[in-house]
């Protein structure tokens, strides 16, 4: 039994060495060193750590000052409480990072990845709290893969155009949650226009003027979800749950497709 449960972990470790377009290893910088350099800037310059590798260190509370981090190696690094506004994170892999209570507020995010984040100190999600949610509000995740535990999250005003939500299947990270977790999160004004929702729990999620054309829907939860005046024309909502959600003002209602499966359409309020 214990030589079968080593070969399963070996195979699972294997599985999700071969989803990383990179090597995981030792970070090439230290957390003192990064912390070292961010200190000791001039006012008004810009650190660049384009390319490197800060994989794994504790970068808890650290104010990046507007650091260009493209692509970027964040895998499993601590951001608990970092300020990442305003810095360039495009193609970054932030996979398994913690990032409780980080501000991501204005980055440029595209084409990053960002599967199972460590957001809530708890997996539970009626043991989520709000304050300890990171924020991305008037962020770039344009293109971003994102999959995980996002409940309470702040992406007002985000760009997600073409970004993905969806699960494993489709992000191609093999995960013991089966959806993205959106419960109560703030996406007023946010583009996502063609984004891939699929399965994604959206509980009294904010959606307020949200853009969704031809946004994926599929089996998405919009149960008390807000979606007053958003724009939904081309969306496919096929088996996703309307139960309480609140359509009033909301555009291309006549052009969804997969109305027909949708769940308690009836019980939606327009």
């Amino acid at each position: 039994m214990q030589r079968l449960l080593s070969n399963s972990l070996a195979a699972a470790a294997a599985v999700l060495a071969s989803t990383l377009p990179w090597s995981a290893g030792a970070a090439d910088v230290t957390a003192r060193e990064v912390t070292e350099l961010l200190f000791r800037l001039e006012h008004g310059a810009a650190p660049d750590f384009t390319g490197r590798d800060l994989s794994d260190l504790d970068l808890a509370g650290v104010d990046f000052k507007h650091a260009a981090l493209g692509q970027a190696k964040l895998f499993g690094t601590d951001l608990a409480g970092a300020n990442l506004a305003d810095v360039v994170l495009d193609g970054a892999y932030l996979d398994r990072a913690i990032i409780t209570r980080a501000r991501f507020d204005r980055a440029s995010l595209k084409g990053a990845s960002l599967l199972r984040p460590s957001v809530h100190p708890s997996p539970q999600i009626e043991e989520a709290r709000p304050a300890d949610a990171p924020s991305f509000s008037g962020a770039d995740l344009s293109g971003a893969r994102i999959f995980g535990q996002f409940n309470y999250g702040n992406f007002e005003g985000a760009n997600l155009q073409g970004a993905s939500f969806a699960p494993f299947n489709s992000a191609g990270f093999i995960e013991e949650i089966f959806r993205t977790e959106l419960q109560s999160a703030k996406l007023a004004g946010a583009s996502l226009k063609g984004a891939d929702l699929t399965y994604a729990l959206l509980w009294f999620a904010d959606l307020k003027g949200a853009d969704l054309r031809g946004a994926n829907l599929t089996h998405a939860d919009l149960s008390r979800a807000n979606l007053q005046g958003a724009d939904l024309t081309g969306a496919d909502v096929t088996e996703a749950d309307f139960d309480g959600a609140i359509l009033t003002g909301a555009k291309g209602l006549d052009t969804l497709k997969g109305l027909a499966s949708a769940r308690n359409r009836a019980l939606a309020i327009e």
